[in-house]
């Protein structure tokens, strides 16, 4: 299948009522089930996240999976652990459905990559770093003017190490090569209880674009969360977490939260 990217992503639609027994779910967190916060550790459990993503995972029968740039442990924490199947840090961490863990080992030239996003936000008051393991990433939400200069040091960085550079929506993450967003859910769908569905990638930022590719070559669809501020390959389109949790509700067959 021919990727197709939209153009005007302000014309797409909100997307339809999945069947639970067709479709299988590829969640990002941030930006899409959770708002964006100043600092990462300020998103936390939610009430009715969490009652919707519990029945979510009974009606499609577990094929439904988180796939963040967070680590699994911390997408575990914030899901209240509902979701059994989980791709962390763009899928360099992994949990099946069956409680099973892998990692990538990571890169000898995170050190390196480490010292300076310290350095950096030491430096700088309000950028936040955080140290994912197998991937060193720095924040400038709290001070957007440092934002070229936080590039500019994660490019040079990416130039003379082996590391990828992953830009996001105001962070500069440094992690170790090996699958993105994309394989993460390609590796899901080769595996039980995901195998034959319909995959569907819901996520906001510019790592998503990967889930909604290997969404769209296997037959499924991309929905993008948030204002229509680029070119993108989704096929539909909701505004915010709010209106995608609304959206998910709609997939349980009757469940509402009474909050």
């Amino acid at each position: 299948m021919t990727a197709q990217i939209i153009a005007f992503p302000d014309s797409l639609t909100a997307p339809p009522v999945l069947s639970p027994r067709r479709d299988a779910l590829f969640l990002d967190l941030d930006g899409t089930l959770a708002p964006i916060m100043d600092r990462p550790d300020a998103v936390g459990p939610d009430p009715w996240r969490t009652f919707v993503l519990r029945r979510l995972v009974h009606r499609f029968d577990r094929r439904i999976a988180i796939v963040s740039g967070r680590s699994v442990r911390q997408i575990t924490a914030i899901t209240e652990n509902v979701v059994p199947a989980i791709a962390g840090v763009h899928g360099l961490e992994r949990r099946g459905v069956l409680g099973d863990f892998s990692a990538a080992v990571p890169d000898p030239d995170l050190a390196e990559a480490r010292e300076v996003f310290q350095n950096l936000a030491s430096a700088q008051p309000g950028l936040i770093f955080e140290d994912k393991g197998v991937s060193v990433a720095l924040h400038y939400r709290g001070r957007p003017a440092a934002c070229e200069a936080v590039r500019e040091a994660a490019r040079r960085l990416e130039a003379c190490t082996d590391l990828m550079l992953q830009e996001g929506d105001m962070v500069a993450e440094l992690r170790t090569r090996g699958d993105d967003k994309g394989a993460a859910v390609k590796r899901f769908l080769t595996e039980w209880p995901f195998q034959g569905a319909r995959p569907i990638f819901v996520g906001d930022d510019l790592t998503d674009e990967d889930g909604f590719l290997a969404a769209q070559a296997a037959g499924g669809f991309g929905v993008l969360v948030g204002p229509p501020r680029r070119a993108t390959l989704a096929r539909y389109r909701l505004e915010t977490p709010a209106a995608v949790l609304a959206w998910l509700e709609t997939c349980l067959g009757g469940d509402k939260w009474v909050g």
